[in-house]
């Protein structure tokens, strides 16, 4: 059975790209249809962003409380981790609700099935009970999001394999953890599981943690994993992986060939994520792809063909829901006909281990190559008030300002709360503010925001509390 509609805008996936870019063009007077295949608010919110966040928050809780005999606090917390289950699976449920309300609020259409391009101004949408329904659209976004990379050696159908999605759904706090890949979920993993009493192993084939960042950041998150008691396997390849009476066994190789046998109950892997581009068929819209399988967009998010965009993971990294999300609005808009882009917004980046690790902009070697004179602002939490008072002294803001201008050009930030400080120095980046802007700005006292106000001072080399 087959029935037919139009639509003047079709956005194909819910995640946040593409159900804030639906959303964005409702408020705008446009008739849009929503469709996914799976739960609204995608992978960020059913799987990822939102339910790590939930249980990293709670492992912190656990952590603290049992590690504050400095405060004069003696505690040994029990987790019930049936019952930290449904209290996570609480809070998905709350915002995919919310996202239920916010689209059906501008009269957006939502229409669960699969969607697939068959013509220039045409969908066909596969339905779970297996009908199918043709969809006449003048405009589309694509926002299909990505997947994680399967490795041959690790299958994603063995029990003993987890993706970042498993690990939500898990029976019980596996004893023994591998984790393959250091990049931020392998990282977030570790730090998770870490706090919850897991012995966790992480084996990475690059030589350190967060290939491509920072080495100060680099080092600091290393350093706080290992004082959790994580271990690093350095330098080795995950060849195998072979079950056993206990658990699973992970075979690794160095480059000299040595290899490693390790034994745990689980092996995570977190060896990266690829766009999804084959379930929507781009191929019959002639839509060119990158060299590495994204879809290519111009800076209004408009791929090869005029009519048809795409935002999120499915157009190219940074692979973040806040970069997505200022995609989809920007998708939106400009079909709307509003003038607007992504060029020369900034996207901060996060990872939640502890301390967190948070930047945005330009790092002191970026700023040097992109022909800046740069100085580097420094202000440590250990001698910040609300850090201390919080026993939070662990990490430090870093803001780098072009010499002559004053400009802020970029800033790292490490410290338990730096999801938090790094929007105002995202601010201060679009705005184009000095760091005179933002060091002459009043902060409330004590909080750890005053740190990012004596790295800017420190720049310019006012500041009245950097020893």
């Amino acid at each position: 059975m087959s029935a037919s509609s139009e639509t003047e805008v079709l956005v194909v996936g819910a995640g946040p790209g593409g159900y804030v870019a639906a959303v964005r063009a409702g408020q705008l007077g446009l008739d849009v249809t929503l469709v996914d295949a799976d739960a609204l608010g995608g992978t960020c919110l059913n799987y990822g962003c939102i339910p790590s966040k939930a249980l990293l928050s709670a492992a912190e809780t656990v952590h603290d409380a049992g590690h504050r005999e400095s405060m004069g606090i003696y505690a040994d917390p029990y987790v019930d981790w049936d019952e930290l289950l449904e209290w996570q699976s609480g809070v998905v449920s709350t915002l995919t609700d919310g996202v239920a309300h916010l689209c059906r609020d501008v009269g957006v259409e939502l229409v669960t099935g699969r969607a697939r391009f068959v013509a220039d101004h045409e969908a066909v949408v596969a339905a779970p009970d297996g009908t199918e329904r043709t969809l006449a659209f003048e405009r589309a976004v694509i926002a299909t999001g990505s997947r994680p990379v399967e490795p041959g050696a690790f299958p994603f159908d063995d029990d003993a394999v987890l993706t970042s999605r498993d690990v939500f759904s898990l029976s019980d706090i596996p004893g023994r953890l591998l984790v393959v890949g250091a990049g931020y979920i392998g990282l977030e993993l570790a730090t998770l599981f870490s706090k919850l009493g897991t012995r966790v192993t992480v084996v990475e084939l690059e030589g350190g943690v967060l290939p491509g960042w920072d080495g100060v950041l680099r080092r600091t998150i290393r350093d706080h994993l290992e004082s959790l008691g994580v271990e690093f396997a350095f330098g080795e390849r995950a060849t195998a992986c072979t079950p056993t009476a206990g658990g699973v066994q992970v075979t690794t190789e160095s480059e000299d060939g040595a290899e490693t046998r390790r034994e745990a109950d689980r092996v995570a892997v977190a060896v990266g994520r690829r766009p999804v581009t084959d379930t929507v068929d781009v191929d019959a819209m002639g839509i060119e792809l990158t060299e590495r399988g994204f879809v290519d967009v111009d800076e209004q998010c408009r791929t090869s063909r005029e009519h048809v965009f795409a935002v999120g993971d499915v157009a190219g990294e940074p692979m973040l829901a806040h970069k997505a999300s200022a995609e989809g609005v920007v998708a939106a808009e400009t079909i709307a006909g509003r003038e607007v882009s992504m060029s020369d917004r900034h996207v901060p980046a996060v990872v939640f281990t502890d301390p967190e690790v948070a930047t945005v902009g330009l790092s002191e070697a970026e700023a040097r190559q992109s022909g800046h004179d740069p100085v580097v602002g420094r202000m440590a939490f250990s001698n910040n008030g609300r850090a201390l008072s919080a026993g939070q002294p662990d990490g430090f803001v870093r803001v780098v300002v072009d010499e002559q201008s004053e400009a802020v050009l970029g800033a790292q930030v490490v410290g338990r709360h730096a999801s938090e400080l790094v929007g105002e120095l995202a601010v201060a980046l679009d705005a184009r503010l000095t760091a005179r802007d933002v060091g002459g700005t009043i902060h409330a006292h004590p909080t750890l925001s005053e740190a990012v106000l004596e790295a800017c001072e420190d720049a310019i080399d006012e500041a009245i509390h950097v020893p």
